[in-house]
């Protein structure tokens, strides 16, 4: 099985070694709108192969990208690809990304250095090789070398929990700062994205020297990049780079649309602009003074273009704030979570922006593991912390035996933890303490519990811990007997990945995400930020196709409770709404859905 990402991930190095041979620039931007395509599509292309469906009907997609992907699909491979790679070294993909160096300078290096890696790279310029090739220097060569040094250091992107924890102290640092009026993150961390290459800071301020200098000041900082006037970059200890740009009023909305994104969502919003007359940039909205020459660039590569600087500008028409930037070209404000070019703009045009679920109305929590297993704290204390949210009901799913290595519980075990919760329940009526269990999902399917047992919990979590490696073939027969169990309610962090650790199994996903809605199986969205599985595009297949979701915090201790928000997040991105969560579900209406007394 190959997903969309893996395709998006070979059409858009196809279009990178095509721009550094310097072919035709339309040619390039194909692949790159493909990749944008293919990056927001919720169907998988492989199911849309198999069923012969018209490819060139998805937007940028014309008969040569159809051919390719189909023949990735279908074989594999690419053909297009791999003749690029035999004529260009792959590798200089990450050359051509190093700042200091673009495609043109790749090819330079290349022809007249034979340098293909970037280590080839770094010893070509630490022995001042790169400084004598015309147009380098000793300038460029040091950009080069520090750019190198970056390379190794941010190769890996970070978790959103991990961005949170770099950020926010240093936000608290920064507005401590009398001239610093407002303090903002941009960028994908705003779109509240699961992970993030590198923060960017919004500073609303008149007086930037001396929020440059406390900038750069910050105990945690390791490197400075960049203090100029307004713009500053500097790298922390962590290995996290900072960007930071001081703003002033006037342009303060208009920046954080413009720094917030996504890229795709700001090149819609530019168009929509040059319709009305307007031009839009992180300055501002501005009047055009001048509409383009016929044989100007058309509305679309204009809107594309990343000189924005008002430079054909007439008077301000917004930019202060969001709203105002939004209003401007006849939108109501778009929340950053749905900036990702996936039809907010449409939706907001027609008054059909979702109403989004939010954190106040969960009801419940559904997995969640106590002592008797591999949790921190017992059943009273998460019951304890429960209530403090305010939760009408709540899952304690302790794993089941097959997990042995962490004292899974057994039947006989399971029947003992019954009996806490009893007396527990007849303490605490506020709160419905639902009796579950996280039943693995074994190699052929069966589930991990006798069905006796199964048929006397409240809730029935299933899950896949273990054959990870699969045939996909195997691994999708597997899941989908589970999911057919009569007693399955719940398919908990259905991939099984972990960010940055774990890829996720290999299964047809649609299929799951349709079996699960044909036999009321909910889906979990895991808000734990190792996981947050799934993602926010698998996320709005599940919706399209009918599946209802609850978000789960996994929490192993009372603290892991406070994890729900990124759950939450997760499912804004990807338009869910209050009654796609089955937990945000009053509690009699909750219990009702799953036939629970």
């Amino acid at each position: 099985m190959i997903e969309n990402i893996e395709i998006a991930k070979q059409l858009d190095e196809v279009g990178d070694l095509l721009e550094i041979q310097e072919a035709n620039p339309f040619r390039v931007r194909a692949y790159r709108n493909a990749v944008r395509t293919i990056t927001e599509l919720a169907t998988p292309l492989e199911r849309m192969v198999a069923d012969e469906e018209d490819l060139t009907a998805l937007p940028g997609i014309g008969k040569e990208l159809s051919r390719h992907i189909t023949e990735l699909v279908t074989t594999g491979e690419m053909g297009v690809l791999a003749e690029l790679r035999e004529d260009v070294p792959s590798t200089l993909v990450q050359i051509m990304r190093l700042p200091g160096v673009g495609p043109k300078s790749a090819r330079k290096l290349w022809h007249e250095l034979g340098v293909e890696t970037v280590e080839e790279l770094k010893s070509a310029a630490e022995e001042g090789r790169v400084s004598e090739l015309k147009g380098f220097g000793e300038k460029k060569q040091a950009l080069i070398l520090s750019g190198i040094e970056q390379f190794h250091r941010h190769s890996a992107r970070y978790r959103l929990d991990e961005a949170d924890r770099f950020a926010a102290p240093l936000l608290e640092y920064l507005s401590a700062l009398g001239e610093a009026e407002k303090v903002e993150v941009a960028g994908s961390y705003r779109r509240r994205c699961e992970t993030v290459g590198d923060i960017d800071i919004l500073v609303l301020s008149s007086a930037p020297e001396p929020v440059m200098e406390r900038f750069v000041s910050y105990p945690s900082v390791e490197k400075v990049l960049a203090a100029g006037g307004t713009r500053g970059s500097v790298v922390l200890r962590s290995g996290l780079q900072v960007d930071l740009r001081v703003v002033p009023a006037e342009s303060y909305g208009a920046a954080l649309v413009y720094f917030t994104g996504s890229k795709e969502h700001n090149i819609r919003l530019r168009k929509r602009a040059l319709d009305r007359g307007l031009t839009v940039s992180e300055y501002g909205v501005f009047e055009l003074l001048e509409t383009p020459e016929p044989e100007a660039k058309p509305a679309e590569a204009e809107a594309e273009s990343e000189d924005a600087a008002p430079r054909r500008a007439g008077r301000q028409v917004a930019g202060r704030t969001e709203k105002e930037v939004y209003g401007a070209v006849e939108l109501p404000y778009i929340i950053p979570e749905l900036r990702e070019a996936r039809g907010e703009i449409a939706a907001a045009e027609a008054g059909e922006l979702p109403d989004l679920v939010n954190l106040d109305d969960l009801r419940g929590d559904l997995q969640m593991h106590s002592t008797w297993s591999d949790g921190k704290n017992s059943i009273e204390e998460m019951l304890d912390g429960c209530v403090e949210r305010g939760y009408e009901y709540f899952a304690i799913t302790d794993h089941s035996k097959a997990l042995a290595m962490i004292e899974g519980l057994d039947e006989e075990g399971l029947q003992r933890q019954f009996g806490e919760i009893e007396e527990l329940s007849g303490r605490h009526p506020e709160i419905r303490i639902l009796r579950s269990m996280e039943v693995d999902i074994l190699a052929d399917g069966t589930l991990d519990l006798a069905d006796e047992m199964l048929e006397a919990l409240d809730l029935v979590v299933i899950s896949i811990h273990s054959m990870f490696s699969l045939p996909a073939a195997r691994q999708t027969e597997r899941v989908l007997k589970a999911l057919q169990h009569p007693a399955a309610d719940v398919l908990a962090h259905p991939t099984a990945r972990l960010i940055n650790k774990r890829e996720p199994v290999d299964f047809d996903l649609e299929q799951v995400i349709a079996c699960a809605a044909e036999n009321r199986v909910a889906l979990e969205l895991n808000a734990n930020p190792h996981r947050l599985d799934l993602k926010d595009t698998q996320l709005m297949l599940a919706k399209s196709l009918g599946a209802k979701v609850v978000i789960s915090t996994d929490a192993h201790r009372v603290a892991d409770l406070a994890l729900m928000p990124y759950g939450v997040e997760q499912a804004r991105r990807a338009w869910l709404e209050k009654g796609d969560v089955l937990n945000a579900f009053p509690r009699e209406d909750f219990l009702d859905y799953f036939g629970i007394e």
